[in-house]
């Protein structure tokens, strides 16, 4: 029968549930303040940059073929660095309480149970294991995305079928880096889940810390201003351009 730990008190279980809470409940935050992720407002970018590679009167698409290939590259880096990471920890997680035993003799290191050693230490692997999960998704997503693209039809964008098939490739572009960039997020959350083997509440206050810097940078920051700004002059010029009788781009 499982018992709980003697020192698994209420300050580590909110510590667990704040580092867990942040981490699922980021997209909604960012919802419920009006901003949402600038992968999100990037979508209407992605969108026109489909329609601008398949026009026929786009004579070089090499471009195109490297921003992908940089995005590929991207993608398998975190992945590889990931998983080794990950074997890293599933290996100690085996002999977890050898780790315990040599941590416990570092004079820094506040007196942990083995049990809830092992809990913390089986928390930062599942936000590592997620991640993990998350660029291999992201990979996968992006091979489907370079089917699309591969498939476009060389017509105008403004045929019926081709603006079907370019919001679609669009979409699962948008898709595949918005795994990226949850896999990349669950580094930082893994940050705080070290903080739990030193305190609970210095976990928490990482943690809160950590989505605070992450919203800020989301719709706050100068980069995230500038990305407002220019997809609000794209769809303007977007705008202008139907208002005149002119296809959209």
């Amino acid at each position: 029968m499982f018992t709980s730990p003697h020192d698994f008190d209420f300050p580590h279980i909110a510590a667990l549930a704040v580092i867990l809470g942040c981490w699922m409940l980021y997209d909604p935050i960012l919802a419920w303040m009006g901003r949402g992720t600038l992968n999100a407002q990037l979508h209407v970018v992605r969108l026109r940059w489909m329609r601008k590679m398949q026009d026929t009167d786009r004579e070089n698409r090499v471009f195109d073929g490297i921003l992908i290939g940089q995005l590929t590259t991207m993608m398998t880096f975190f992945g590889s660095g990931t998983l080794i990471v990950l074997a890293g920890l599933v290996s100690a997680l085996a002999g977890v309480g050898g780790v315990h035993a040599a941590m416990s003799r570092l004079a820094f290191f506040p007196p942990l149970s083995l049990p809830l050693f092992t809990i913390h230490f089986a928390a930062l692997t599942l936000i590592m294991a997620v991640s993990f999960f998350s660029f291999a998704y992201a990979i996968r997503k992006l091979g489907y995305t370079l089917a699309m693209i591969g498939g476009l039809i060389e017509t105008g964008s403004d045929e019926p079928h081709a603006r079907i098939m370019i919001a679609q490739t669009a979409t699962v572009l948008t898709a595949a880096v918005k795994s990226l960039n949850n896999g990349i997020r669950g580094f930082y959350f893994a940050v705080a889940a070290l903080f739990l083997f030193v305190s609970p509440f210095i976990s928490i206050f990482v943690t809160l810390l950590i989505t605070t810097v992450l919203i800020y940078r989301q719709g706050f920051s100068s980069e995230a201003l500038a990305i407002e700004k220019y997809v609000e002059a794209m769809n303007a010029h977007e705008e202008m351009r139907v208002a005149k009788g002119e296809p959209a781009i």
